[in-house]
């Protein structure tokens, strides 16, 4: 089992789950933007309201007088705004709205800070909704792959498209990747969106970061193709899995350095 735990390690790093408060910096990284939802598991159709939270990433402080817009989509689909341009003298508000079954996209941008207009920036949250009539205890929540998606530009790349459905449709299919991730995501969320702010602002980072994860992301694409739906598939897929990750990160390295030692 240790080694089916060190797989999801290794995984949560670029594919994390969906926690009730979710933090991003703006495109630009001008502003941190942090949303948090009330209730904390949102029900479709069903009002939630939606805490915005403007930080200054220089000071990690409220950043009072932001001028702001608010969109949300759901499959493509305008589901609610975007609304008018709003100031928030205390750097915080709440906005409710009725989300939908499935992935809502809530996109908020940002034109004014302390009375004076700038170029527009803007961050895109994912909150993972269930329907009403599910089992909202059985819940499998998810999010966005912070690092994953700055490294390689947009989260409709390939890659992070690929990720997902590593998760979705083989990780969450166990009992222990489902609990594992639940309690990894907490500690994943202290340190994802200051790295991610940190590849926007310097794109040797973003390049490097990029290059870092490519092989683990060849790797990982075995497992697109393959059917476990056990523990014990789960398991031998990541004994091997592992296995190439250590050969390609410590076991080739080590005899090229020693090599040149020689």
């Amino acid at each position: 089992m240790r080694f089916l735990i060190a797989l999801l390690l290794m995984i949560s790093f670029v594919v994390p789950i969906f926690a009730e408060s979710q933090q991003l910096s703006t495109d630009k990284g001008t502003l941190n933007i942090k949303i948090e939802t009330d209730p904390e598991n949102p029900i479709a159709n069903e009002q939630t309201k939606i805490k915005i939270s403007f930080i200054n990433p220089k000071t990690n402080s409220i950043q009072e007088h932001v001028d702001y817009k608010v969109e949300a989509t759901n499959a493509q689909k305008v589901i609610f705004g975007p609304i008018p341009l709003t100031h928030t003298a205390i750097g915080t508000g709440t906005i409710p709205m009725n989300l939908q079954d499935g992935e809502n996209k809530i996109k908020i941008d940002v034109e004014g800070i302390v009375f004076n207009p700038i170029p527009p920036e803007s961050a895109t949250f994912s909150v993972f909704v269930k329907g009403a009539s599910a089992d909202t205890s059985s819940a499998k929540p998810k999010s966005g792959c912070l690092i994953a998606t700055a490294a390689l530009g947009t989260e409709l790349a390939p890659q992070v498209q690929m990720l997902r459905e590593i998760r979705d449709n083989v990780l969450f299919k166990t009992n222990s990747g489902t609990a594992f991730m639940t309690g990894f995501d907490q500690f994943y969320y202290t340190f994802s969106p200051t790295i991610a702010d940190w590849e926007r602002q310097n794109p040797l980072l973003k390049e490097t970061v990029r290059v870092a994860i490519t092989p683990m992301l060849s790797t990982l694409s075995i497992m697109q193709n393959v059917h476990a739906n056990s523990e014990s598939q789960v398991l031998g897929y990541g004994i091997g899995i592992i296995a190439l990750n250590a050969g390609i990160y410590f076991v080739l390295p080590a005899i090229i350095i020693a090599r040149f030692r020689r």
